[in-house]
């Protein structure tokens, strides 16, 4: 008679460098764990001022969350390759573009272009300004320089990253429709055309608002990151906010929300604090 052989429990497969990034040698086949996570987070939140959306460190937790879900890493374990080479985020200059490269154990697993850095200090400007704190106190003159536009002759801060800021400080935001006519507003002003862009930000911002007020769940909604994320690619022309730009984005929001009220790190408060870092530059 057959005795039946017990089921062992299924192994879960570990995610490791190697499935992440387009790295080599004994750190690909290493196991992405918790603290080597934390210590890029660390390592972004110091260059940057916050966890860069779509780098080094949030491709790294979300692949520990999973490996530790799994039970296949515990919370405190660190890899050894990463401890021994350290996690670092190193800046050269190119022409006309800065560029730092996020590295673990001496190989490059993400690097972050000038305008990467640009939106996400501005969002960090945001969410703070959004919070009642006085632009002047929290802007000093070195952290201009440190979004890159404190050098001389060096763009500013354009119409479509602070579009894309917005991304990052309210991208889970369904888009309604003084979302939609700011973003018509910031578009207009960006481009000089008086006409909505076809493909453009505009028109699927406007899109996404009708399709949105038909749409009860709003987990189902279009969001602003969904429609914001890549918006200077979607911008036939660009330019430096301006304090004249901010006003114009701003009264279109206000005039098509229902309560004339403006959304706390939305579409006008990216603009706008955009424009005063802009004239901080100028001054």
């Amino acid at each position: 008679m057959s005795q039946e052989q017990p089921q062992r429990p299924e192994e879960k497969e570990a995610i490791k460098y190697g499935d992440v990034f387009g790295v080599k040698g004994d750190l690909a086949s290493n196991t992405v764990v918790p603290k080597d996570a934390a210590m890029m987070q660390r390592a972004e939140n110091a260059k940057l001022g916050m966890t860069q959306k779509g780098g080094a460190a949030a491709a790294m937790q979300s692949a520990a969350m999973k490996n530790e879900k799994s039970g296949v890493v515990g919370h405190n374990d660190t890899s050894k390759v990463a401890g021994d080479g350290g996690v670092n985020l190193t800046e050269t200059d190119g022409p006309g573009n800065r560029v730092i490269s996020e590295t673990i154990a001496g190989q490059v697993v993400h690097k972050v272009e000038q305008k990467e850095r640009k939106v996400c200090k501005l969002a960090e400007v945001v969410e703070q300004f959004s919070q009642k704190v006085s632009l002047g106190i929290m802007t000093p003159p070195s952290l201009v320089e440190e979004i890159g536009i404190g050098g001389g002759g060096s763009p500013g801060i354009t119409i479509g990253e602070a579009l894309e800021a917005t991304a990052l400080t309210a991208g889970k935001k369904p888009v309604e429709w003084s979302d939609a006519a700011a973003i018509q507003a910031a578009e207009v002003r960006a481009t000089g055309r008086t006409n909505i862009v076809p493909g453009g930000v505009a028109a699927a911002a406007q899109s996404a608002a009708t399709l949105n007020a038909r749409v009860t769940k709003d987990e189902e909604k279009t969001t602003l990151g969904d429609i914001l994320a890549d918006a200077t690619s979607k911008l036939p022309s660009d330019r430096p906010a301006t304090r004249r730009d901010a006003e114009g984005v701003v009264g279109a929001e206000l005039r098509n929300d229902p309560y004339l009220t403006t959304h706390p790190g939305g579409v006008s408060a990216s603009v706008a604090a955009a424009a005063r870092l802009n004239q901080i530059k100028q001054n």
